[in-house]
């Protein structure tokens, strides 16, 4: 009897010394383990009444002394071996009981947050437009224009127009509004027969933007003239013979002070898009609206089922590299002779690049979407935005930016956003950084400059930060309503 009591005891004091090792149990668990605590209670008073019984039936036995000490006996150790018993069956029980709960507690935690993700993305507000087709019907038009442009251009002095390249945020699959997106493309130019270009950086300009002059240059073509060339050479033929048998040169028609001037340029783009509407298959179906603009090419097409808005910059290749200097501005009254540096086709094959190594939930374009969508209507630029969330698809696996970790990636951002306007610096993404993909091409001054600070304003007018960080606490206000309300 006494050994049956102590090994119950044994028993028992080993389940509470074990108890403590490992997590904090929760109440569930508490509560299983006390049913099973008093099930093995009332297990030990069954076995004791049982003992005790069948010592009460011997006891009366004269020869069954013996009997009973060797009966003692066995049931101590037949006791003794169901407890072992017992006990081997109570930590697999407790393995397997943890190892579902984990998993259960696990399985339900991920469909919760799976749930939430999916609420979010649901509710959040997106482009109306399918930026895929647009970007696909914005080229096709390109392609049917550049057609039409070495048609038209081809015996002329005016720029050689290549295909055009799309760059912004449609091309790179994001855009900051929910309608009215822009379709941008840039399409290079190379100097006519007889001309050359030359780039010459401004350095007067504003120390912050890279701005250049494109200078036009008159070269000799004597001798194509003597191998056929219909063709008269600008540099040793007279004047007046020129003008009578030869379209003026480059330098008289687009030039101001041998300088390409991007207001005549523009202009002179706006007559030829009009010129050749009417030859093009879209013209069949879609109608044709210029928009005013000084330094680009804007206009909108439309049909009774769709609108397109696309803008066609033109610009000057910086090399053999990914670099242009083109007709957007870089700051409010750039003279015109001025072509400021522009990184949108690197940018854009940055994109690119993410995207091919970039798995397919990739969220790294929503988290963009999101972000520069909220920003509209605070002090932040569109700019400021792309480049926090390119700094980081540069530095964090492109693994993770998949849906699972779409809430954690916002929360990088909004804390970089933060950290850049308390610190009041913010460096360009192209410009001077080490860790560019090698297979864009740069200029080597591009590539070795000190990147410039896009916050510099905040480090010159301590009034202007103090209105950034007051402006950061709204747009913190209106993202934590857009991810509980989806608006």
């Amino acid at each position: 009897m006494d050994v049956i009591t102590f090994l119950y005891m044994l028993l028992q004091s080993l389940i509470q010394y074990l108890l403590p090792v490992g997590d904090v149990l929760d109440e569930e668990t508490h509560w299983r383990m006390e049913l099973r605590a008093k099930r093995l209670e009332r297990k030990r008073i069954r076995l004791e009444w049982e003992v005790e019984r069948l010592a009460l039936r011997q006891s009366g036995r004269a020869w069954g002394d013996g009997l009973w000490s060797a009966l003692q006996q066995w049931q101590a150790w037949a006791v003794a071996g169901l407890l072992v018993l017992l006990l081997g069956l109570y930590f697999f029980w407790s393995k397997r009981t943890n190892e579902t709960e984990n998993s259960s507690e696990g399985d339900e935690e991920d469909r919760a947050r799976d749930s939430d993700l999916r609420w979010i993305l649901e509710h959040i507000e997106w482009p109306v437009q399918d930026l895929q087709a647009g970007c696909e019907w914005t080229t096709g038009l390109m392609d049917n224009y550049t057609v039409y442009f070495g048609h038209v251009l081809s015996n002329s002095f005016y720029p050689v127009l290549q295909r055009a390249i799309g760059v912004g945020s449609a091309f790179e699959g994001w855009s900051p509004r929910e309608q009215d997106v822009v379709y941008r493309v840039l399409i290079p130019m190379t100097p006519p027969r007889g001309h050359s270009f030359h780039l010459e950086l401004d350095s007067a300009g504003q120390r912050h933007v890279r701005n250049f002059r494109v200078r036009v240059q008159l070269e000799c073509t004597c001798t194509r003239e003597q191998q056929g060339e219909n063709m008269l050479c600008f540099l040793h033929h007279p004047q007046e013979e020129l003008r009578s048998n030869q379209d003026p040169s480059l330098l008289d028609t687009l030039c101001t002070d041998s300088y390409l001037d991007v207001h005549k340029t523009a202009r002179w783009f706006y007559q030829v898009v009009r010129a050749i509407w009417p030859a093009l298959p879209q013209s069949h179906n879609w109608h044709l609206t210029l928009l005013p603009s000084t330094r680009s090419c804007q206009f909108k097409v439309t049909n009774v089922e769709a609108n397109f808005r696309i803008e066609m910059l033109f610009g000057v290749r910086r090399c053999d590299s990914d670099i242009f200097v083109s007709s957007q501005p870089g700051y409010a009254g750039t003279p015109s002779t001025l072509w400021t540096e522009t990184y949108d086709v690197a940018e854009m094959k940055f994109f690119e690049h993410i995207s091919r190594q970039a798995p397919p939930d990739s969220l790294h374009l929503r988290c963009l979407q999101l972000f520069t969508r909220l920003q509209l209507g605070f002090g932040f630029s569109t700019y400021v935005v792309k480049t926090i969330v390119m700094h980081l698809l540069n530095t964090i696996p492109v693994s993770q930016w998949r849906r699972w970790y779409f809430l954690q990636r916002l929360g990088d951002i909004n804390e970089n956003l933060h950290c850049c306007l308390e610190e009041k610096c913010l460096n360009h993404f192209v410009i001077g950084n080490k860790r560019f993909p090698q297979e864009i091409s740069l200029p080597l001054d591009v590539a070795s400059a000190e990147p410039p600070n896009l916050f510099h304003h905040l480090a010159q007018y301590p009034a202007a930060h103090s209105q950034a960080m007051s402006e950061y606490q709204d747009f913190q206000h209106r993202l934590t309503s857009v991810l509980l309300n989806g608006h």
